[in-house]
């Protein structure tokens, strides 16, 4: 079944997409048609998936929640500070987007520990240390177990769970998802190849400009 959603995930993002009419990315994700009634004439509207509202605790123990990345574009991924395989290339990469966008205040960093036990703000504080990380653009984020496994599946389609067969447990795919101001995904890239992760970048500098939120 934990595979079954593995590709249930992939095939999501690959297909359920929008087809750009410009230059403007595509929306990821589920969607639905709303039909509303203007002057007496149905308009079907497009309703997108978008990521729900949540609340977690950063690395600084702060209480942080989707208001905190109002107006902004963000990349979220799964991960936790013990891991062993993926983890350690994801966030070298990551730290490449971190060092660009360190001084835009419309970019945002979110990633979730899926190490719900261990991985409290003190340990998210000292990895995101050993990091080089120095603000709050990247949070390290801790929740409970079903926030977390939860929101990872359901709204940013990345495979995450414990599995008891795994040597560490815990099992996650290592997707960067790309968040718009309205919380939509615009975006999913394999954060362990150097490659995609440069096209992300690009790709959030068409966001950015898309949503005018570039630094004049």
């Amino acid at each position: 079944m934990k595979y079954l959603l593995f590709i249930a995930a992939l095939i999501c993002i690959l297909q359920a997409c929008t087809e750009p009419s410009d230059n403007r990315l595509p929306i990821l994700g589920e969607r639905a048609p709303v039909e509303r009634i203007v002057d007496g004439k149905t308009i079907v509207d497009t309703v997108y998936q978008t990521i729900p509202a949540f609340s977690y605790l950063n690395q600084d123990s702060v209480r942080i929640s989707d208001k905190d990345f109002d107006n902004k574009i963000y990349v979220a991924d799964f991960f936790f500070t013990s891991c062993n395989s993926i983890c350690p290339i994801m966030h070298r990469n990551m730290m490449e987007v971190y060092k660009k966008y360190k001084d835009n205040p419309h970019v945002k960093i979110l990633s979730h520990s899926i190490d719900v036990k261990y991985d409290v703000p003190s340990r998210l504080k000292t990895y995101a240390n050993k990091l080089g990380v120095e603000n709050d653009k990247w949070a390290f984020v801790h929740g409970s177990r079903d926030s977390i496994f939860g929101v990872a599946a359901k709204s940013y389609l990345v495979a995450a769970y414990e599995d008891e067969a795994d040597p560490q447990g815990l099992v996650h795919q290592g997707w960067f998802v790309l968040i718009d101001t309205k919380k939509q995904i615009r975006g999913a890239y394999d954060g362990t190849k150097e490659d995609q992760v440069q096209q992300m970048m690009l790709d959030m500098d068409r966001l950015l400009e898309e949503e005018k939120l570039n630094e004049k």
